[in-house]
């Protein structure tokens, strides 16, 4: 599969900083393909084809999710935990991204297996160059085992 074709998942409640997130990971051409989730239970369903997400193939996971913690219904933290606990799903890789600088949050998305934790920057011009670095390196760079 032609790298530009891998799937990202962002999984934010936020509309302005997804949209941020999607258009700098265009902008380089980092990703073709975003898929934006805009809860945690909508992500569970798209990772696992379930709800509105039932016809979607389960060979064709994210090659990288993007997570923000704070959502409604289900929260990061619980998405997260579901992800690495499934033999399917773990080595997907998940970088959380969030406004949370609270310890607790850092540390349970450590135990729980989380490939990164990035603090959103304030400022407009540093959040894009994170989100593609964090992209380019994820996407790009990383090669992960095959499934």
């Amino acid at each position: 599969m032609d790298i530009y074709q891998k799937e990202i998942l962002l999984v934010e409640d936020n509309p302005n900083d997804a949209k941020l997130v999607i258009m700098a990971l265009k902008q380089d051409k980092v990703a073709n393909n975003i898929i934006h989730v805009k809860d945690g239970e909508e992500a569970l369903d798209f990772i696992f084809s379930k709800g509105s997400f039932s016809d979607r193939s389960t060979d064709n996971f994210p090659c990288l999710i993007l997570l923000d913690l704070k959502m409604p219904k289900v929260d990061g933290i619980e998405v997260l935990q579901k992800i690495k606990a499934d033999n399917l799903t773990k080595n997907i890789p998940v970088v959380i991204f969030t406004s949370s600088r609270e310890d607790p949050d850092i540390k349970k998305c450590y135990e729980l297996g989380v490939n990164s934790y990035i603090v959103k920057p304030m400022e407009f011009d540093q959040f894009a160059k994170v989100v593609k670095e964090v992209g380019f390196y994820w996407v790009l760079i990383n090669q992960l085992p095959n499934p």
